[in-house]
């Protein structure tokens, strides 16, 4: 049976433009691709300039236009002008994906005030700040879909992981006023809570924790009614699907993928 032609176009994003924070690898890569598949032009922002050219040229290679910008999503001036140059670029901004961000793995007493204030500053002040700048240009377009990456740990506590919990439960929340505040302009905003993925950060919350990253760590995070640590490519298809108006109805919301670790 042909897939028919409405589905098609619900999941299409020709002709839009996608931003990806923290878009040189793991999530943020992973997004990048599947929202490039879909035919969005994308702009990558990272703090590393060498994984950033080398995600731009593996972009590039799908057929749509990308270009890579350094930001530092702690910084506004960063942040503004990183929105600015995509809006020069392309002329509209359809799609955020707030993505980046960092896990300290410590407890309230061994974490100390600056790192706390990096883990809060990279990922949640990073998701006002994209969005104060980006959402402006959304408007003047008609609309847009901003996805937030939060966690399980949006949804409950986790070990050793006090500044990360905080910073993904406050996402969710930060999530939900955004989509009362920006409904009137077309604009949706929703989170995406990944469980265990194979990524770089995954591979340092080990280390952190003094472990070795290997089959027998990967097997334990697998621990879950889906037996297999998540991929990318997982979180991914989560994010095309409130990125494309197959998700046009929904706003403030959360979606898990985590192999049902939650449940």
């Amino acid at each position: 049976m042909k897939v028919h032609d409405n589905i098609l176009r619900a999941l299409s994003l020709e002709g839009k433009v996608a931003v990806v924070s923290g878009g040189a690898s793991g999530i943020g890569l992973g997004s990048a691709t599947k929202l490039a598949e879909a035919g969005a032009n994308i702009a990558l922002l990272d703090v590393n300039e060498e994984k950033g050219e080398q995600a731009k040229k593996q972009i590039a290679a799908l057929g749509v236009q990308v270009i890579f910008i350094r930001c530092d999503v702690r910084m506004a001036e960063d942040c503004r002008n990183a929105a600015n140059k995509v809006f020069d670029t392309f002329g509209r901004i359809d799609i955020l994906h707030n993505n980046a961000g960092i896990a300290v793995r410590k407890n309230a007493v061994d974490l100390e005030p600056d790192e706390w204030d990096l883990a809060l500053d990279v990922s949640l002040k990073g998701q006002y700040l994209l969005s104060k700048y980006i959402i402006p240009y959304m408007k003047k377009g008609g609309g847009g879909s901003i996805i937030n990456t939060g966690s399980g740990w949006s949804l409950r506590g986790g070990e050793n992981a006090v500044a990360y919990c905080a910073m993904k439960g406050g996402t969710l929340n930060m999530t939900r006023a955004m989509c009362i505040d920006h409904g009137k302009d077309n604009i949706r905003v929703n989170t995406v809570c990944p469980g265990d993925v194979d990524t770089p950060m995954l591979r340092s919350e080990c280390e952190q924790l003094g472990g070795q990253y290997n089959d027998d760590y990967k097997t334990e995070c697998a621990q879950r009614p889906i037996a297999r640590l998540g991929t990318p490519e997982d979180v991914g298809n989560a994010v095309l699907f409130l990125a494309s108006d197959l998700s046009s109805w929904v706003s403030g919301a959360y979606l898990v993928v985590d192999g049902g670790g939650i449940a």
